[in-house]
């Protein structure tokens, strides 16, 4: 399904493009780090079936450029500019779903905290937030080491030492409209995965979100900090099809599940 309709949204220090799909509940689609909509396309497709869907380009990556020179990305910019977006499409009071994965599950769970009026329900799948892991500063420094290595000697070298997160194989590559992996390397890896969510802040609208993980990556790293952040929120991973990009692999069983979820809301409890 193609979008229905489609646009450019002028934000403070960047324009984001935007895609929507469907008609009925509003649902927002939050793409990771390096991505873009078109990650997206082929499961907006089915969800589009039921919901209004709309999926963007994370400013800096693809089609929403910034207004000025490259520099290292703030996750609570990227929440204000989902926000905005939310602002801009849905009607004043409409509750609207959330959808974010890896850096956007990141993204996801700073939205719903600062727009509990606005935000319904939020699934985050495997977000990057490795503070949560007890070996913290082991994990971090590699990410560090990864940033460093890009600097460097350039991407190759630096998703080399990337590999190790996803098993030892490479990360896995992604649908997307334009390249955004030297934007990432350089200016948001390091400061996503340093971003430790507010749990106080995050238990009070536990109730509303359901933290998720891939069936596939349950040895990689990435996983693990979906393991602690549903531990610390009283409730039990619940697992999908595929792995780290299930979504992207498997768009029908993957948008089955999630709408599943959205209908029955409760987060699981051990």
């Amino acid at each position: 399904m193609d979008p229905s309709k489609s646009g450019t949204l002028t934000v403070p220090g960047a324009s984001i493009y935007y895609e929507v799909r469907g008609e009925g509940p509003l649902l927002l689609l939050i793409a990771s780090g390096d991505s873009d909509a078109a990650v997206f396309e082929r499961m907006a497709a089915v969800l589009a079936l039921e919901y209004r869907v709309v999926t963007y380009d994370p400013r800096g990556n693809s089609r929403s450029p910034l207004d000025g020179p490259p520099e290292d990305q703030r996750v609570e910019e990227h929440a204000e500019d989902a926000c905005r977006l939310l602002d801009h499409l849905a009607g004043p009071d409409e509750q609207v779903r959330v959808f974010g994965s890896c850096s956007g599950g990141v993204v996801a769970l700073e939205l719903a905290i600062r727009r509990q009026d606005r935000v319904l329900q939020t699934v985050i799948h495997e977000p990057p937030s490795f503070g949560l892991l007890p070996d913290a500063a082991a994990t971090l420094k590699d990410i560090d080491d990864i940033h460093e290595t890009f600097r460097r000697e350039g991407a190759g070298p630096a998703l080399r030492r990337f590999e190790p997160f996803f098993g030892g194989v490479p990360a896995p590559e992604l649908p997307e409209a334009h390249d955004n992996t030297a934007f990432f390397l350089a200016h948001v890896i390091r400061p996503f995965s340093h971003f430790v969510p507010d749990l106080p802040a995050l238990a009070a609208v536990a109730d509303r979100i359901v933290v998720t993980g891939g069936r596939a990556s349950r040895t990689y790293l990435v996983h693990r900090p979906a393991v602690v952040l549903a531990q610390r929120l009283g409730q039990e991973l619940t697992l999908f099809p595929g792995g780290h990009i299930g979504y992207a692999k498997y768009p029908v069983e993957f948008a089955r599940q999630l709408t599943e979820l959205f209908a029955h809301p409760e987060p699981p409890h051990p």
